[in-house]
């Protein structure tokens, strides 16, 4: 496989791809053994995005994704310009940015959720440090369901230092730890938000945490002690929207 190429696999990272960014797919690698309907509509997808399409049997398939969760699809795809910088996707910003933090998520599964759940609730960028943090990888873009297409994944040198420009932005950054005495329901915001998560177990470095302008707890009603970190992101991100779409009161 050249070096200038990736791949994709699974039906909703190759589908985003088809539709967003047809012409960067070099070509689709499918399983002609499944014949049911889903298979039938991609296969159709692909034929109206102009995909070359190869027939390939699962041992080919398994071995081009480089895991045998491939849904009997893979594509070899050119990869696409990222931003530059966390400025340039937040200098295009329309409205109060809301940016998603992580310290030390280096499961490629947790990051995939943690970026399906971002573009989910509208989130302008995900953040990670480059030296405690997974790449994005094909499966990172299998489990985050196309999502890896649409919100920029920005690895930085110096995770303190970007937070720090973030407040420079009077973004307001909110980290999560389960000792923190107000409530992440406790907060409004209505405001420009960047929200900070660690890893579950280890947490945020202390560094990261001291660099917060200040941290919540979510709410645990039950016997477990904390939510995976995608879970997690998604009760942070979702209120932020739930507060900025909620109707006024009267």
């Amino acid at each position: 496989m050249s070096s200038s190429k990736s791949v994709l696999f699974g039906f909703h990272a190759v589908t985003v791809r088809l539709k967003t960014h047809p012409g960067s797919v070099a070509e689709v690698h499918f399983d002609p053994a499944r014949r049911d309907q889903r298979m039938r509509a991609f296969i159709e997808r692909a034929k109206e995005a102009g995909a070359k399409l190869v027939e390939s049997s699962d041992e080919r398939l398994t071995q081009l994704a480089g895991s045998p969760r491939h849904q009997g699809v893979v594509a070899r795809v050119s990869a696409l310009a990222q931003p530059h910088s966390l400025d340039d996707v937040l200098d295009a910003v329309q409205g109060p940015p809301l940016v998603l933090v992580l310290d030390g998520v280096t499961d490629p599964h947790n990051l995939g959720a943690c970026l399906r759940v971002a573009d989910g609730a509208g989130a302008h960028a995900v953040v990670a440090p480059k030296d405690r943090a997974v790449g994005l990888n094909a499966t990172v873009a299998k489990v985050a369901s196309g999502a890896a297409e649409t919100v920029p994944y920005l690895m930085v040198t110096n995770l303190a230092r970007t937070l720090n420009e973030l407040k420079e932005r009077d973004i307001w950054v909110v980290g999560t730890s389960d000792q923190a005495e107000r409530s992440i329901y406790d907060l409004d915001f209505n405001r420009p938000i960047a929200f900070v998560l660690g890893a579950e177990g280890e947490g945020m470095r202390q560094l990261t945490a001291k660099t917060c302008d200040e941290l919540v707890r979510i709410p645990m009603a039950g016997a477990v002690e904390s939510l995976n970190v995608s879970v997690a992101s998604g009760v942070c991100l979702y209120e932020a929207l739930r507060q900025r779409t909620a109707p006024a009161r009267r």
